[in-house]
């Protein structure tokens, strides 16, 4: 079968909650149960700790299960449209509500965010997929099953490389790589939401039917700081392929991480499974606290139970949610009502009486890959010679090295000192004032039977990339002194649409560079200071950058620092 357009038999509004009565037995209906499990932990024995009391010996163990919304405009087998926070039940096809005769059909764009994210993780693309049915009851899945990919996923054995700042300082670029074990289309389910007070539950489908791409990433990993940076980076990903949004908050990104701990040589350990983690901060704090309070287990005498927990954010705790002892049987079967999904290399494998433009080709979406975060902050380390930390900080703070590359095209200021001007003065404008870079918009169209998404970027800072150019070409040039600029860049921040030349008049900061007059000030300076003066004739040059400061003070910054420097080593000398 061919990925074809998003479709179904019919589409029909609840408009009002689907409710539950005395639902103590669902009470964790709002959490989607996965069984697919890293290859790592083939093996799962209690560790044995050769002397009481030492927990160096055990080693971390960490695998993540991430559940990616495919960004479209509507859902995997429906036509219904996909939006957060529309009205309750207000998105929801026959199909989502699981009414008979109902029938699904798959979106082509979901196929495609597949495709297209399984290459950027340097995946295998399977040429052939089969969907299966996973069988289990939840009060937000009327149909009693998911609709996944079990037996033969999309996309299998990729790699994500990743990197993070570490060391004793963190200033260290630390880079890693995580094994991708797979990654699977398969159906979000709906939500629930509980009325403890009333002893019911209140069910919106609205999700039901989401598109989601779960990514299992193996048992690579082995600490929080490593998992946290792993999803950044897929979140980063992700964002810039345009197939997943990635707004955790909004539950568009999702985790769940397996954690073990064991001595380095031995079988891996049994493991928890911490569901839902919402935010990269959460998945490092979690893991971290679950790494530890095993071994605190494990050095007590006791013993590690495979168990699903949550993460309370509050107390920084992982709490239970159920035992996983029992091996729940999902009954996995083909789904009968979708043939198997076929992709294409290119426009010479499609079959004779197959239209190309009906068909998803790897080639063309290979084509299209934009630039990767990884080889983008490469390229500005390579381009520009700045540090790699600072390559981070451009490349994943949205819309900064948009900026920074346009105010490098219209200064004639060095790179590296562009940078310094962004990371210190712009950021720590917009950090205080909490406001990001840019507003990242994203523009949809529908056009034969493909999703297009353009991002545009919306400046929402108040000095421009243009305007913070200007301001150092005038510093380049001599004009103003570079504690002058910085007076004029506060300036800007509050005045944007002033230029900055007016600024310089209005606030007199331009350079004093008359001889006679620095010869005035200078000599001022230098008979104030007598003991300093002192120092510098025995020999220690470096007291001359205290002189300098006080004839700056005495012109506010506007005095020609190499004139200054000039004038101060002849007075003292």
């Amino acid at each position: 079968m061919a990925a074809s357009a998003s479709g179904n038999s019919g589409k029909h509004t609840l408009c009002t909650f689907i409710r539950l009565k005395s639902v103590r037995c669902i009470s964790q209906c709002n959490t989607s149960i996965r069984t697919v499990c890293t290859s790592g932990y083939t093996s799962q024995l209690q560790p044995r700790i050769q002397s009481k009391g030492v927990s160096s010996q055990l080693r971390g163990v960490v695998g993540l299960e991430i559940h990616a919304q495919v960004h479209a405009t509507s859902k995997l087998f429906a036509c219904s449209r996909v939006a957060f926070c529309s009205p309750p039940n207000s998105s929801v096809a026959f199909l989502d509500a699981s009414l008979p005769g109902t029938l699904p059909v798959l979106n082509r764009r979901c196929v495609e965010a597949a495709v297209i994210t399984g290459l950027a993780l340097n995946c295998t693309i399977n040429r052939k997929s089969l969907f299966d049915r996973k069988h289990y009851f939840y009060a937000d899945m009327p149909a009693g099953y998911q609709i996944t990919q079990q037996r033969l996923p999309i996309a299998v054995n990729g790699s994500l490389i990743y990197s993070y700042l570490g060391g004793k300082k963190r200033n260290q670029v630390l880079s890693r790589c995580v094994r991708i074990k797979q990654i699977q289309l398969e159906q979000d389910s709906g939500k629930s939401l509980h009325d403890d007070l009333r002893s019911q539950t209140l069910i919106d489908l609205n999700r039901a039917g989401v598109g989601l791409m779960e990514l299992v990433m193996e048992a690579d990993m082995s600490c929080g700081d490593e998992a946290a940076a792993a999803v950044r980076e897929l979140q980063l990903m992700l964002q810039t392929l345009g197939t997943c949004q990635g707004n955790m908050s909004e539950g568009q990104l999702r985790v769940d991480a397996n954690v073990s701990v064991h001595c380095p040589g031995e079988p891996l350990g049994v493991r928890t499974e911490v569901k839902n983690i919402n935010s990269a901060r959460y998945v490092a704090r979690a893991i971290d606290y679950e790494i530890q309070r095993q071994k605190e287990v494990l050095e007590s005498g006791g013993i590690i139970v495979n168990e699903t927990r949550a993460f309370d954010s509050k107390s920084g705790t992982t709490i239970p949610m159920r035992d996983k002892e029992g091996l729940q049987d999902y009954r996995f079967m083909p789904e009968p009502n979708l043939p198997p999904l076929f992709v294409y290399e290119d426009e010479a494998s499609v079959p004779v009486g197959v239209n190309p433009t009906q068909v998803v080709m790897i080639d063309r979406l290979k084509a299209e890959l934009p630039e990767l975060p990884g080889v983008r902050r490469a390229r500005m380390v390579d381009q520009y010679k700045i540090l790699p930390e600072h390559s981070f900080t451009l490349v994943n703070e949205d819309g900064l090295m948009e900026y920074f590359e346009r105010v490098v095209r219209n200064t004639k200021a060095e790179p590296r000192k562009v940078i310094g001007w962004v990371m210190k003065e712009l950021l720590g404008n917009l950090n205080q004032q909490s406001v990001k870079i840019a507003q990242r918009s994203l523009i949809q169209d529908q056009l034969d039977d493909h999703l297009h998404v353009f991002t545009v970027l919306v400046d929402t800072d108040p000095v421009s990339p243009e305007a913070l150019a200007d301001l150092l070409n005038v510093l380049e040039s001599g004009h103003i002194s570079s504690s002058a600029a910085k007076m004029v860049f506060q300036e800007m921040w509050k005045a944007p649409e002033k230029a900055v030349e007016q600024l310089v008049k209005e606030l007199d900061l331009g350079l004093v560079s008359d001889r006679e007059k620095l010869l005035k000030i200078c000599q001022n300076v230098v008979d104030t200071h007598p003991e300093q003066v002192r120092v510098i004739r025995t020999g220690n040059k470096k007291v001359l950058n205290k002189l300098m400061g006080a004839v700056q003070k005495e012109t506010k910054g506007r005095a020609d620092p190499v004139q200054v420097r000039a004038i101060l080593e002849e007075m003292t000398s």
